[in-house]
């Protein structure tokens, strides 16, 4: 297996329903045929939505993960999940940091998601902050530098009286260090023991379908806007649309006018965090793709190396960069945090990127010289990546300190 950078320590855990419901605790929730569901709720709690005001009455149960050791001090945790919600539904994801045998930090709540509108609004959790940890939107950000491990806590809402509930189906998170040497090129040579795998993807550019958010620009104004802030969901749309995944016509029939592509607004709409005001929030873009009977989480990759393993597999990966003007010949663009899909290599090892913020269909395809970008990659979010891929597909074999 690809050995891990040691610049650049980055762990992934993640669970998997019903499968792994007894490696940590069950509070009320029971194994379905699909996931967790609510089985004799254990709580009761009344929520306000702050987004309308409403006020529901919900019964709850609840899946506490054990501690997650990763071996080193850990900066930021992201954590990633898939499930559904039947009207009336809604799960919240709790994080905290561990410290040996002990927690670390407090819980810090990571998100209220919900598949749709019809229970609450989603959102992230504004406002949290402690001495020992902060809530960063979609990531948790550690002050203690003795935390070396994690704990997640799922809590599944039901309207109360509601026949149906929230169904999970994964749920993980992706820890990493601070980074400390510089990233530019670090990923260049490809991992010790990776073989033949980044040989093969060089030269290979999937056939990923082109789609500019830019053409939903003064269309729909809703869920943040269209043209300049659908990075993210265009993005998953383009991946979902690879693997014949997407939303079926049906289901974003409610686009009225149905403009450019109403497949991305129907994508905008259901990334949406509310309290964010933007369709970026990472997990949330996993979430909703997790819908459509596809496996997606949230990782980070410590260079283009590892990238190369997911492109000789055939699965294309969304990734966040940051970078200014001229910064990364061929994106002529200021952004403080960029989604997009990297396609494939050139036989020199250069990225072809699906770059979504272009005026048109066409202008999507893009291929960058390999350092630069990978240094707005990997500087700009620290090698956030969301993959997404059928379960018939296998993952590449992960590195030692696995990362996937």
């Amino acid at each position: 297996m690809p050995a891990a950078d040691p610049a650049r320590d980055i762990a992934y855990r993640r669970f998997r329903f019903p499968a792994d419901l007894s490696l940590g605790t069950a509070d009320g929730v029971v194994a379905g045929a699909d996931g967790l569901t609510l089985g004799a709720p254990t709580g009761r709690q009344d929520h306000t939505d702050p987004h309308s005001g409403v006020t529901t009455g919900y019964e709850t149960a609840s899946w506490t993960s054990p501690a997650v050791p990763v071996g080193f001090p850990v900066e930021e945790i992201v954590p990633s999940w898939t499930g559904d919600t039947a009207a009336g539904g809604w799960l919240r994801v709790e994080l905290r940091g561990w410290v040996g045998k002990q927690p670390g930090t407090a819980w810090y709540d990571l998100g209220h998601w919900a598949a749709d509108e019809s229970s609450l609004h989603r959102s992230s959790v504004p406002g949290q902050a402690g001495a020992d940890a902060r809530v960063a939107v979609d990531t948790l950000v550690v002050a203690d530098s003795a935390v070396t491990g994690w704990q997640l806590r799922v809590t599944l809402f039901r309207r109360a009286g509601a026949a149906d509930g929230p169904v999970l189906r994964t749920v993980g998170a992706v820890a990493s260090a601070a980074v400390t040497t510089p990233v530019a090129g670090a990923g260049r040579t490809p991992a010790a023991g990776a073989g033949a795998a980044p040989a093969a993807a060089r030269g290979r550019v999937l056939a990923v379908p082109r789609y500019a958010q830019r053409l939903h620009a003064g269309g729909e104004t809703r869920w943040g806007g269209g043209g300049d802030s659908w990075c993210s969901p265009t993005s998953v749309s383009m991946v979902l649309d690879f693997w014949d995944a997407g939303p079926t016509p049906d289901r974003y029939a409610w686009v009225d006018p149905p403009g450019h592509r109403p497949v991305v607004v129907h994508a905008a709409r259901h990334c949406f965090d509310h309290a964010y005001a933007g369709a970026g929030n990472w997990a949330f873009n996993t979430a909703y793709a997790g819908r459509h009977g596809v496996d997606a989480f949230v990782t980070r990759l410590r260079g283009l190396a590892e990238a190369e393993l997911f492109v000789a597999a055939g699965i294309p990966l969304v990734v966040s960069a940051a970078f200014t003007r001229g910064q990364v010949p061929g994106l002529d663009y200021d952004t403080r945090g960029h989604l997009m899909v990297l396609v494939g290599f050139t036989a020199e090892g250069d990225p072809v990127l699906n770059d979504p913020y272009a005026p048109d269909d066409d202008g999507v395809r893009r291929t960058v010289p390999r350092a630069p970008f990978e240094a707005a990659w990997q500087g700009g979010s620290g090698g956030i990546t969301y993959v997404i891929r059928p379960e018939s597909v296998p993952l590449p074999a992960p590195p030692r300190q696995a990362n996937w």
